[in-house]
């Protein structure tokens, strides 16, 4: 039996979509953007969205704009990988102009820099939650939580490079799923 064909989204679906999580994820759009897709709209399973999200992980830019355009070009090809990325990235482009421009202004003062940490940690925190949400589904098996525990450990006490971390976990994960299958 074969997956059903996914419907087809319209480029004003797309494009509104993704401009509700770039104008509401500021700071954080991968967790919206999460809870839009499967949560709300139901337009990926968790499973689905986390493969297209390590894939898009492995591609040169920013993750979650890749996942836009990967998204979008799914379902309208370039057109609708233009209307997602537009969507994603309009009204952030024009807050952070505006932002800067206050910036210029009034960075200096202490309550513009204690507002900025403020909302570092609360960044932090939204990229933290989403990666348990994500994670939750992935750690079903004992080899999964260790290959996470071997790429964190690699990345955060070794600093080894995520191509680094790739060649050396790759063949692994790739091994595991080979003899475990």
């Amino acid at each position: 039996m074969h997956d059903a064909e996914p419907r087809r989204l319209s480029h004003r679906a797309l494009f509104t979509g993704f401009f509700q999580a770039g104008v509401l994820g500021f700071g954080g759009v991968l967790p919206v953007a999460r809870r839009m897709i499967v949560d709300e709209r139901k337009w990926l399973t968790q499973a689905q969205f986390n493969d297209l999200f390590a894939l898009c992980q492995f591609m040169p830019g920013a993750n979650v704009v890749n996942f836009a355009f990967a998204f979008g070009a799914r379902h309208r090809g370039w057109s609708g990988a233009a209307a997602a990325i537009l969507g994603l990235l309009g009204a952030p482009v024009g807050i952070v102009m505006a932002l800067g421009a206050v910036y210029a202004r009034f960075g200096t003062l202490p309550v513009a820099r204690h507002a900025l940490a403020g909302l570092a940690a609360a960044a932090a925190g939204l990229v933290l939650g989403t990666a348990l949400k994500i994670a939750t589904p992935i750690f079903n098996r004992p080899r999964n939580v260790a290959l996470a525990g071997l790429v964190f450990g690699l990345v955060l006490f070794a600093h080894v490079s995520l191509i680094g971390t790739i060649a050396l976990v790759l063949p692994v994960a790739l091994l595991l799923a080979w003899r475990f299958a």
